[in-house]
């Protein structure tokens, strides 16, 4: 294991343009599973290739395990990287996919056998070794292609975007398969993606990148509940939270948040709503609509609702937010903020 960091890392591809990443400060904890978050064009997956040695930095320094490998060839960083694609030698059984890097490495032949099966074991897969990349599902491509990585016992594991060619069930399998080989493993690992799902339910911590800038690092419950600005605050979430214009301050909660006025209690703002739309999803309604009476008239909102909550198109129902669920921004800098004597008449 073996900890990663940054230090003001900076890629610019063209001379007078915005970089594709700018400053970025960055320490992990030694075995942490930490997420880069962030739209396509955030910067996320020039800031791995960056760690990878794949992207050649503008300014700043790479460290791994404490040691600065700017200059470091992928193979002398001590990194093994699993891609989207997947990568994998048709023309070669499972079991030489998985031995590739320890002939590249030139470990001894001798040494081969025993460390493909244990990483093929480890991910179980070894059932499979004697199969070629076409007799396998994508779910079975996916473990062996983090097989191949994991067979040269890095310091770090770099994945970018691995499952994105999974469909959804599968995605959902392959992220406990990730999560249960992490714990088992307890290399530090460098995730990218730009799913929300993936970056909630498996980081230790998520970073949240926009246009090359690191807007927050947090534990999954740090980033959602308490974000640092309206980006991080609309980014997260399915339906994003809710943002609504009150003088110099911007007045957010998340749809969840948004309960009938018949379960008030303690100190709440009340609301008045006209639904416009709704969606039922089984256990809940997600409503579209829009406020009605005093600063925040004619503003749209999104919520969510119990089932049993009886909802139509042009009704208007009485509902409450909990002081303590509302954040604040400032409407110049969109940056979290307190607000000072606010007036919600």
């Amino acid at each position: 294991m073996a900890v990663v960091q940054t230090r003001e890392l900076t890629k610019v591809f063209k001379e007078g343009q915005l970089g594709a990443v700018n400053h970025v400060n960055l320490e992990t904890r030694e075995g942490e599973f930490l997420v880069f978050l962030g739209p396509s064009g955030s910067g996320k997956t020039t800031l791995l290739r960056m760690i990878a040695g794949l992207e050649t930095p503008t300014s700043g320094d790479i460290l791994i395990g404490g040691q600065v490998v700017n200059d470091l060839s992928p193979r002398d960083r001590r990194i093994a990287m699993v891609f989207q694609s997947y990568a994998l030698y048709p023309h070669l059984s499972v079991y030489k996919n998985i031995a590739f890097p320890l002939r590249a490495q030139k470990v001894k032949k001798e040494l081969h056998k025993g460390k493909v099966e244990w990483a093929a074991s480890l991910l179980g897969i070894g059932a499979l070794l004697d199969r070629k990349p076409r007799e396998l599902s994508g779910g079975e491509r996916q473990r062996v292609a983090l097989a191949r990585a994991i067979v040269r016992e890095p310091a770090v594991f770099l994945l970018d975007e691995p499952l994105s060619n999974l469909d959804a069930k599968l995605r959902a399998s392959a992220r406990e398969e990730l999560e249960r080989f992490h714990r088992g493993v307890g290399t530090t690992s460098i995730y990218v993606t730009h799913d929300q799902v993936e970056a909630m339910a498996m980081g230790d911590r998520v970073m949240v990148l926009n246009q090359g800038v690191v807007h927050q690092l947090g534990t999954p419950t740090e980033v959602y509940d308490n974000p640092v600005d309206t980006f991080v605050a609309t980014f997260l979430g399915s339906p994003p939270m809710n943002l609504v214009e009150l003088g110099e301050v911007i007045v957010g909660f998340r749809p969840e948040h948004f309960r009938p006025a018949s379960a008030s209690s303690g100190d709440s703002v009340p609301f008045r709503f006209k639904v416009e739309n709704r969606e039922y999803l089984g256990s809940e309604w997600i409503v579209s609509g829009t406020l009605i009476g005093g600063k925040f008239e004619g503003k749209e909102i999104f919520s969510r609702l119990p089932s049993a909550q009886d909802l139509n198109p042009g009704d208007t129902h009485d509902f409450f937010v909990a002081r303590r669920e509302l954040k604040f921004f400032d409407r110049v800098s969109e940056n979290r903020t307190e607000p000072r004597g606010l007036s919600w008449q």
